[in-house]
């Protein structure tokens, strides 16, 4: 497939039109930003890891039953996926407290709640992507109740599936945010899944004070090792 002229550049990706109208191409970059773009740098080899990593979980959740916008690696760092309407919401499921909820309720982080939660957030920059409700979604027409239904139900068989998968590699799942889009009426997974999005913590050391983090936080709080905890996971994603 053709890659035409760039369409849109964010963050994290770019993205070009493609001899097809049904289907772009996303290219991962280095740059790393943090606090709605006030922190920015960039993060050695994130654009590799993020593609083939996002690209692989894609395919292990399309074998789950969820559907997602994934069609075909191109090479390292780009990829062929559906054209989608991207529903302007950010979902974020969370199975023990840390970042922004701690901060926001006063919960120490490393609590582990009794069942995962869900919040919406309006995906606006300008903004500062603020948190809303179902009422809110519906009410400013980010999608329909039905939309809303199945969001939720595929972003909880994300995190189950997620969660099985990471157990194995000795990777507690913290938290992480999902998008998703319209493709021919159908709402699918869209984005990424990658330490930019995800809180990966070393299995176990969630009860500890001093938890091991394996992703974007250690950019964040400027933790150090950021590149080697990125190879960290891709390595016991693929053994490579």
């Amino acid at each position: 497939m053709e890659k035409k002229e760039q369409l849109y550049e964010g963050k994290a990706k770019k993205v070009f039109a493609t001899d097809n109208a049904d289907y772009v191409i996303v290219s991962y970059k280095d740059d790393a930003t943090a606090f709605n773009g006030l922190k920015k740098g960039t993060i050695t080899g994130k654009g590799v890891i993020n593609n083939k990593m996002s690209n692989l979980m894609m395919q292990m959740l399309e074998k789950k039953g969820v559907p997602t916008h994934f069609e075909k690696e191109i090479d390292e760092r780009n990829t062929v996926v559906k054209k989608v309407q991207i529903v302007p919401l950010e979902v974020i499921i969370r199975n023990v407290a840390a970042g922004s909820f701690s901060k926001r309720y006063g919960v120490p982080e490393g609590t582990k709640f009794s069942a995962p939660t869900i919040e919406f957030s309006y995906k606006n920059d300008d903004l500062g992507d603020p948190l809303i409700n179902d009422y809110h979604a519906l009410a400013l027409n980010l999608a329909t109740a039905e939309e809303i239904d199945t969001i939720k139900k595929m972003a909880f068989a994300v995190n189950e599936a997620m969660i099985e998968f990471f157990k194995k590699l000795n990777i507690d799942l913290i938290d992480f945010k999902l998008e998703f889009g319209r493709f021919n009426g159908q709402i699918v997974l869209a984005d990424e899944i990658s330490p930019d999005t995800c809180r990966f913590w070393e299995a176990g050391s969630w009860d500890t004070t001093k938890h091991v983090s394996l992703d974007k936080d250690r950019f964040r709080r400027d933790l150090g090792g950021v590149e080697d905890a990125y190879k960290e996971i891709f390595k016991r994603l693929t053994g490579e």
